[in-house]
This record gives C-alpha cells, structure tokens and sequence, in this order.
C-alpha cells in the first residue's frame, strides 16, 4: 500500500490516511481473513485431502495383506531341519510334502586346481606361442580326458609377456579358469583353478611356444610341462542308503521340494525333517489384523468428539468417511456359505476387547486359542480364506474383501471421487480469494488517489487562507 509520510499539509499531521486506507481495504478482505474465511476453509480443505490421503495409503496396505491371505504360497509352508546344520543344512519350497530321511556325505565337491613348475628368476619373459584351455572330463586311472560341448579357447601369449601378464590375459578370456601368479623361494609358478566345481568342469591346458619343441623344459611349454594337478570331484553322499552325486555341494530335489548342502564329511546319518509350517498363515492372518486396525484407529481419531475438550475432529460427522469405515466393518463380515468354517471368529480373528468392552473400537485381534484349535484342520481354515479348493480364490473370505479394496482405490473409486471433489473446492476457494483480493487492490489504489487529491486541494485551500489573513493584517496595521 502507497505510504503518506507526507501527507497531512493539507489535511493537517493528525489525520493516519495509511489507517484509513488499511481499514478500508481489510474490510473488503474479511471474507478471506475472518475466521472460518476463505483461508480458514482452504486449509481445512487441505487437511483433509492429506487425510484422505493416508487412508487411501492405508487401504492399499489392507489390500496387499487381504492377498497374502488369498495367496497360495502362504498356506503351503514348510519348515526343514537338519539334526546337523555344521555338517548339512536343509531348505524346502512350499508344498514340499511332509517326509524325513537319513544323509551321508563321503566327500564335497572339488574344483579342478592345477600349479606350474617354478620360473626363475621372476619376472621374466616366457616366452611367446599360444595356451589352449578346453572344458571337460577326467576319468579313468591313468586319467583320460574328454573335452565337453564348448570348443577349445585360445590365449596368445607375446614374447615379452610375464607370468603376471600371462595370467591377466587367461583371467581376461573365457578359459572357464581363474589363474593366479605363486611366489615361492624357488621362482614363481603360474596357479590355475576352474571356476566352478564338479567332474565336468574340469579342464586340460595345452601350449604351442615358439621353439616347436613342448618338451624341452624352454618357453612356453614349462607352464604345461611337470606341473602338478588335483582333479575334479563331485560331492558323493547317500539318502536312506541310496548313492547320490551332485556337481555342486548343494544336492536340488535329490528328493522332491528338497535341497540340502554338505558342509563336510559326515561319519554316521544326519536326519532330514520336514514338516508343515503354519507360522506363515499366522504371520499373515496378523498382518492383515494390523492393517484393518492401522486404518480403522486412523479413522476413529479424525471423527472422534472430545467430551474433556468440547471439540471434534477434522472429520467429525464427515459422511465420506463415516461411510468408508462402514464400507470396511461390512467387509469383515463377509461369510462363508459353506466349509467348517463360517466368519472370521471361527479361526479366531475377534473384536479387539470382547462383548464386555463397554465402548469398543472395531479394532480386531487375533485369539492364539481359537485360532491354534482352527489350525488344528488347516484345509478347513485355508478353505475359508481361499475358498473352494481349484478355484480362483475370489470366493473366499480374502477374495471378497480384496474385491471391496479394489473398488475403493479403482481409478473411479471412492478415494478419486472425494479426491475430484476436494480439487473442485479447492478451485473455486482460489477464485474467489483471486476476485476479493482484485477489488480489494483496485478500492486501495482509488482511495490513495482520492486522498492524495484531497490532501493536495486541502494544501492550496490552506495557503489561499494564509495569504487572506496576511492582507488582512497588513489591512489592518494601514488603517490604523
């Protein structure tokens, strides 16, 4: 707003033409400033969008814990244990079937590793010509090689290149082999090991060097030449006496749904178990219950009256989420036409307190009794969640309340809806504050015209005055 720190010539120093002005424009904003004005109802607009917000967040939660419960996966846990985990350790997939067995291991299994003849002194140059690595098979005494599908790989060696150097180029190919350089007090020695372990992966290294002559204990050869190799093995064990071989230390589905690893070399039986798991529908099941509570409480709080304090909450008597609480309260009560089991209190998800809670939440709890008791026909209480047994799981309990989920987050849903109705206030909110804050700027500007034409017409009113009363003293001391 225009300052008049100079004004008041005319209309004389006690008249606060800023106070004027500033009263009269903050009338016209009183729509926007008073309380429970245009301001006051943007930010409670916006409250609530942010609250709705989080209860369509929460809801999506809800959602993915209603699913677990209608997935699959979560009724077929099992749990699998190993009397010895320091010399084999057990994992099982769901479904496995229920079983136990003995495991034996005589021996894991082993890389191929093989190690040079030293060279001195180090650093030295080779010598140039060409390694050839294939992948395959020892067996037999003496051993006999047999190369796999893959063909030989080739690493050029220069005359110039070191052991190191040598070394970078194989680890550098795709030799199937990892080498490394041993230092010794005899030279050093290049070490070679393959990659990964079992009978096939074994490999053979052949070389060509540039003198023609592999046995002469000169160039290249000397890498192929008097080394010493350690075949591969697999791992050998037997199950309930019968012999197993795995290329690997892991044996996978040896027996159905089953792996177990050996650690190391056992001297008698380790018993295998594997049993039925239902610690994951009980995770689930209270997955589900603090999902329902997070947005039940949520929504008690914000429509909650306060006796103590005489006040509501943001959504106190609020329709939309009364009827979204109602929404979620009659999805719990979806029941089961047929099977053992026919609501949720069945298998032992309850009202949280009881029938005696005098003022109850709607809150749930799961009842560890009833539910241990339901669990005590697992088909029934999967049946009741999941529905009948080859469907699609949309008939049971977790199927139906995922339905009510979906609709209320569906692009057209519940949560939309409110979201375009609240975008809608929002709009016409800031088109009114827009339209009050345009007159408002335009009665300002006329007043500070108007005043400052006052005060300048004022000024010359004030000095036509003066100069009267000069002539009419001086008038006067003429006459007299």
């Amino acid at each position: 707003m225009a300052s008049f720190s100079s004004i008041g010539i005319g209309l004389g120093g006690n008249v606060d033409v800023n106070g004027l002005i500033k009263a009269s424009v903050d009338a016209v904003k009183a729509p926007i400033t008073k309380t429970g004005g245009l301001s006051q109802q943007a930010a409670i607009t916006n409250a609530k969008v942010s609250a709705f917000g989080q209860f369509k967040s929460l809801v999506s939660t809800l959602a993915d814990a209603a699913s677990k419960l209608g997935s699959v996966t979560g009724w077929n846990g099992v749990s699998a244990t190993s009397a010895k985990p320091e010399a084999v350790t057990v994992s099982a997939v769901g479904g496995a079937v229920a079983t136990s067995f003995n495991v034996q291991v005589q021996n894991l299994a082993k890389a191929q590793s093989s190690i040079s003849v030293a060279l001195s002194p180090v650093s030295q140059a080779v010598g140039a010509g060409t390694l050839s690595f294939e992948v395959g098979k020892w067996s037999g005494e003496p051993k006999v090689f047999t190369m796999g599908s893959a063909g030989a790989v080739n690493v050029e060696v220069s005359a110039t290149d070191t052991l190191a150097d040598i070394a970078s180029k194989i680890n550098g190919s795709k030799a199937g082999v990892t080498a490394t350089v041993l230092s010794d007090a005899s030279g050093e020695r290049l070490m070679l090991r393959s990659k990964t372990t079992g009978e096939d992966a074994g490999y053979r290294m052949s070389a060509v060097d540039a003198d023609g002559n592999l046995a002469d204990g000169a160039g290249l050869s000397r890498l192929v030449q008097g080394g010493t190799t350690e075949y591969a093995a697999n791992a050998n064990a037997t199950v309930n006496g019968v012999p197993v071989t795995s290329a690997s230390n892991a044996f996978a589905n040896t027996v159905a749904g089953v792996t177990f690893t050996a650690v190391q070399v056992t001297t008698g039986d380790v018993a295998v178990t594997v049993s039925k798991d239902n610690s994951a529908v009980k995770t689930n099941i209270n997955a589900f219950v603090s999902a329902y509570n997070a947005i039940n409480q949520a929504l008690n709080d914000i429509t909650k009256y306060d006796q103590g304090t005489k006040t509501g909450g943001l959504l106190q008597g609020d329709s939309a989420a009364v009827t979204l609480q109602n929404t979620l309260r009659m999805a719990l009560q979806s029941v089961n036409s047929s099977g053992v089991f026919r609501n949720l209190s069945a298998v032992g998800v309850v009202s949280e307190g009881g029938l005696g809670n005098v003022t109850p939440t709607g809150n749930l709890t799961l009842d560890a009794t009833k539910f241990n008791k339901a669990m005590e026909s697992p088909d029934e209480v999967k049946a009741f969640f999941r529905g009948t047994e080859g469907g699609n799981g949309e008939d049971g309990f977790a199927g139906k309340f995922k339905s009510v989920t979906t609709k209320l987050l569906a692009t057209d849903g519940f949560f939309a809806s409110k979201a375009k109705i609240y975008e809608q206030s929002l709009k016409l909110n800031a088109k009114d504050v827009e339209t009050i804050n345009d007159r408002a700027d335009r009665l300002e500007k006329s007043l500070t015209a108007r005043y400052t034409a006052l005060d300048t017409k004022m000024s010359s009113l004030n000095a036509l005055n003066a100069y009267i009363s000069q002539q009419v003293t001086a008038w006067n001391k003429s006459s007299g």
